[in-house]
């Protein structure tokens, strides 16, 4: 009877000998490293000012890399362009003001372009700047098109997400639907306008997991809901040491920019205290 008993509970034995096992493996690899990221702010945070001052701010807040915006009205330093409209000279102004404070522009929001030509200018834009990947919201006939400048530039393309109602790409499987069969394209998750629209944005990072080349960092005082507020990241609904957790999980090595859309005229301080918050979580 014996015999009988050991030989019929022998798979189940073995079952929780390998689960402890891999309990045991899984202890033994410690906590998950620092996140190896470059942290920086979208630009769009300081929309209210002429390009120069953004940089001012930027470099207050401690930020060396910056996202650009195309309709950014640059300020008469600029002529009073945006950036679809600079000539070559004002190019090299910007860069030349970027240089000077040790700012690197990684990213643009790109947008607006309504033909060919005008998606390459923003190529060409993006070359001369140094800038690694747009982020942008392609219509799906663009698709093929962007996917090939993208390799022809080596510039990536990172589909963004707005909230549900204001774009086709609110959900992470509509940007999944975009990368399938584009190997340029990849994702800038938007973990605000996930949270606006009722997604877990820990669950839409899992989603996109290994496609993933920038984070905007936001944080809201309500969640699913359009019309949230938008407040001091660490401070609202969204749970960054949950999001920072799964970001260390997947090895990324992006780029993450605090993207403050409120206290437009003085939030250069919440944009500070943003970036020493996640630094802090990345760094635990």
């Amino acid at each position: 009877m014996i015999k009988k008993i050991t030989t019929r509970f022998v798979p189940i034995l073995l079952l929780l000998v390998a689960g402890a096992c891999w309990v045991s493996f899984t202890k033994n690899q410690g906590p998950l490293k620092p996140l190896k990221w470059k942290t920086g702010v979208a630009l769009y945070s300081f929309n209210r000012f002429a390009f120069p001052e953004t940089l001012e701010k930027a470099d207050s807040a401690g930020a060396k890399y910056v996202e650009g915006f195309f309709f950014h009205k640059l300020g008469d330093d600029f002529n009073g362009h945006s950036i679809p409209g600079l000539s070559d000279n004002e190019i090299v102004k910007m860069k030349a003001l970027m240089d000077k404070k040790g700012i690197e522009m990684r990213s643009l929001y790109a947008g607006g372009a309504k033909n060919a030509a005008e998606w390459k200018a923003f190529f060409e834009f993006s070359k001369k700047i140094g800038i690694e990947f747009l982020v942008c919201e392609p219509d799906k006939k663009d698709w093929d098109l962007l996917d090939s400048l993208a390799g022809i530039y080596k510039i990536k393309i990172a589909i963004h997400e707005h909230a549900k109602g204001s774009s086709v790409y609110w959900h992470p499987d509509s940007v999944l639907a975009a990368i399938k069969g584009h190997p340029n394209f990849g994702a800038c998750a938007d973990l605000g306008h996930w949270a606006r629209s009722g997604l877990d944005p820990v669950k839409c990072l899992q989603t996109l997991k290994g496609h993933v080349i920038s984070v905007h960092v936001k944080d809201l005082d309500t969640f699913d809901n359009l019309k949230a507020n938008d407040v001091v990241v660490g401070t609202g609904v969204i749970k960054y040491p949950a999001v920072i957790e799964e970001l260390k999980r997947q090895n990324f090595t992006g780029m993450a920019y605090i993207e403050r859309e409120a206290n437009w005229e003085h939030n250069m301080p919440d944009v500070r205290q943003a970036l020493k918050y996640i630094g802090d979580l990345a760094g635990k």
